[in-house]
């Protein structure tokens, strides 16, 4: 896994180009790590998954599961929880293939962006192989019970305007114009106040018995009197909060 960090936005990129970008044990084992150490980093705003070239990520490498035990399938859902507890906004940025583990860490992102020409599927029944339980549900609840039952069921991959129409993705764009777009919706959102989306974040995932804890950021951050203050003056607020 490749990362670098610019403009308060964190890119980490799926890199196994010689395997269309599946990911190894050793890659799911670095997840988590990473992600550790971008979230310590305070300057990181916003953080971005993408694959390297014009592939996402094409699944697990499956001459890892040769082995008869459930290793790499541990290695996966702890990358993926991980990725879905990033305390800030998370954004998969897919292109080609976003298949079964891609489409794993793809869906524990909070939004995914695509280019026409995505593919994405949830493979695991061409073999036979059960999915996790907690993959499973994330699954059902971003496209619905139906979907995600066509997905598992069948393993067959779907196309972009399928992937739209069901929320699996938010935005689809033209050939091209992935990478602008991404650029300028994370220049939105790191102009945002974090206390409001960290809040929200956690509140739309479903955690509970943060609501003290939240109103209290909100006495004590300053980012409430900031953005009223900025509207008031028409300018641009300068939100300072960081978790």
């Amino acid at each position: 896994m490749e990362h670098r960090v610019a403009d308060g936005v964190a890119t980490v990129v799926i890199s196994n180009p010689a395997k269309r970008n599946a990911m190894t044990a050793d890659m799911w084992r670095a997840v988590p790590e990473l992600l550790a150490e971008l979230a310590a980093d305070r300057d990181v705003r916003a953080l971005v998954l993408t694959g390297d070239g014009d592939t996402f990520c094409a699944g697990a490498d499956i001459s890892a599961l040769r082995r008869p035990d459930d290793r790499q399938q541990s290695l996966a859902v702890r990358a993926e929880e991980a990725l879905a507890a990033f305390p800030r906004p998370t954004l998969a940025a897919v292109r080609g293939y976003c298949v079964g583990g891609g489409c794993q860490l793809a869906a524990a992102c909070d939004l995914r962006f695509a280019e026409a020409g995505a593919r994405f599927g949830v493979t695991p029944a061409k073999l036979g192989i059960v999915y996790p339980a907690s993959s499973t549900r994330r699954l059902a609840s971003l496209v619905g019970p139906a979907t995600a039952k066509y997905l598992l069921f069948s393993a067959e991959l779907i196309d972009d305007e399928r992937a739209l129409r069901t929320g699996l993705v938010d935005e689809l764009l033209p050939a091209g114009g992935l990478d602008e777009r991404v650029a300028a919706f994370l220049r939105v959102l790191t102009s945002r106040s974090l206390l409001t989306q960290a809040a929200a974040k956690e509140y739309a995932d479903g955690r509970t018995g943060r609501e003290e804890h939240w109103a209290e950021q909100a006495r004590t951050s300053g980012d409430r009197a900031e953005g009223v203050a900025a509207f008031l003056e028409r300018r641009e607020p300068r939100f300072t909060y960081r978790g």
